[in-house]
């Protein structure tokens, strides 16, 4: 018993039977068709005839999937046309006899036209390789020229932090040209890098000098502040009363510039410790002014108890009677240390205040004559204009008038509205 495949990988499917590309004889042989001769691949004596063609072709499909890739990953791009080469190479030698059931020949034909493509496509990378060097060349010549921009510079205007930072950041992108870039010609590499370390040099020498007559700078700083301590620690005798001078060194001390960090660290600790000790007098009669005021914040807060109520008492009149004769008690009991806890106690007792306020404005505005009136005579034009509405609205539905309808629908329920509004 033989059996044969009934379409290969590659033929479409026409709907005429195509001559299979494999067959299992009955001891397993399976065979493939190449032109008009078969050539044995295999055997597969366990199985079915169709598991040994299927076995086979699975073979010949893994083949095909691996000449289609290397085909896609030509057209993607990215890939070293050489390398690409490299592996169709191999792969053609897997192709010639490959134990595998299908279109071989096929194959064979797409990895030749393959490698025609691959041939010029490493031309053209030898093109894009001299050109890669050139645009290098470019890019390299662009870091020398922003460094020695760099080292032209004023020493005496330029911020040495980021001068710094800068040049790191070149040298950087110039260590990352030579370690990912392509390999420049020696002496055009050669010559870029002298002038790139010379710039560097440059720029080095410059923040030495800098840095040199900073150091002379803080020197000058740290007399004239550690003259403005001993000042202000001279201040100490006249306790709170000093405050206003500290405030003037403190001033003086904000122009006197920097003497170096670990330096204005140490003298800035003595000077605030002079500062402390006068804001620590006042902060000692503050807790005595507070400890005095304890009675009068509980004096307030048992006035504030019998406001609260008030808010509440139908009769203006009475409401206004009782809260004037508390706030008299509360300017009796005086001021109140600290100020925040004073200003919390009278917000307290504002609220009240202001409530009873607001009913008595919206009590005005209800018993004003003249607002009264306006009210009445808007309740009168409205009441008319819904009368008038509503005849409208019955003549239009005894015409079968939709839109008439709708409209005066609409206008009687917004004058409705307005009216409900005015408490008509």
């Amino acid at each position: 018993m033989t059996a044969a495949t009934e379409h290969t990988p590659d033929q479409p499917d026409t709907g005429v039977p195509a001559e299979p590309w494999g067959r299992v004889d009955d001891d397993g042989t399976v065979s493939v068709r190449e032109g008009a001769e078969w050539r044995v691949v295999g055997q597969y004596p366990d199985g079915s005839a169709e598991e040994a063609l299927a076995y086979f072709t699975r073979k010949y499909a893994d083949l095909a999937g691996e000449v289609t890739l290397l085909e896609v990953r030509h057209r993607r791009g990215g890939a070293s046309a050489t390398d690409l080469r490299h592996t169709a190479t191999t792969l053609r030698g897997r192709l010639e006899g490959a134990a595998a059931v299908g279109d071989l020949a096929a194959l064979a034909t797409r990895l030749t036209n393959l490698f025609s493509a691959l041939e010029e496509a490493s031309a053209t990378e030898a093109q894009a390789a001299r050109e890669a060097v050139d645009a290098a060349v470019v890019e390299r010549t662009a870091l020398v020229e922003r460094a020695e921009a760099i080292a032209a510079r004023d020493p005496r205007s330029v911020q040495w932090k980021q001068v710094s930072a800068e040049i790191g950041e070149l040298f950087d992108q110039w260590q990352a040209h030579q370690q990912n870039g392509p390999r420049l010609p020696k002496s055009v590499s050669q010559q870029l890098w002298t002038r790139f370390r010379d710039a560097r040099s440059t720029v080095e020498r410059h923040r030495r000098a800098f840095y040199a007559e900073l150091d002379e700078t803080h020197k000058h700083a740290k007399e004239l502040k550690t003259r403005l301590v001993e000042r202000a620690e001279a201040l100490a005798p006249r306790g709170e009363d000093g405050i206003p001078a500290y405030r003037g060194l403190l001033d003086e001390w904000k122009a006197a510039g920097r003497a170096g960090k670990k330096v204005d660290d140490a003298l800035w600790a003595r000077f605030k410790a002079a500062g402390d000790a006068l804001y620590g007098a006042r902060i000692e009669r503050e807790s005595v002014e507070a400890e005095e005021s304890k009675e009068r914040i509980e004096a307030k807060r048992a006035l504030l108890e019998r406001a609260r109520p008030i808010v509440d008492v139908v009769d203006l009149a009475s409401a206004r009677r009782q809260l004037t004769a508390i706030q008299r008690e509360w300017d009796e009991i005086g001021r109140i240390f600290p100020r925040d806890k004073e200003r919390g106690l009278d917000d307290d007792l504002r609220k009240i205040e202001q409530s009873v306020r607001a009913r008595e404005d919206t009590d005005w505005k209800r018993n004003d004559p003249e607002t009264t009136a306006r009210a009445n005579d808007m309740t009168r034009q409205l009441t008319d204009a819904i009368d008038k509405l509503e005849a409208e609205l019955a003549d239009a539905e005894k015409r079968k008038d939709a839109r008439a309808i709708a409209t005066a629908r609409d206008a009687l329920e917004t004058r409705k509205a307005w009216l409900r509004a005015i408490g008509g």
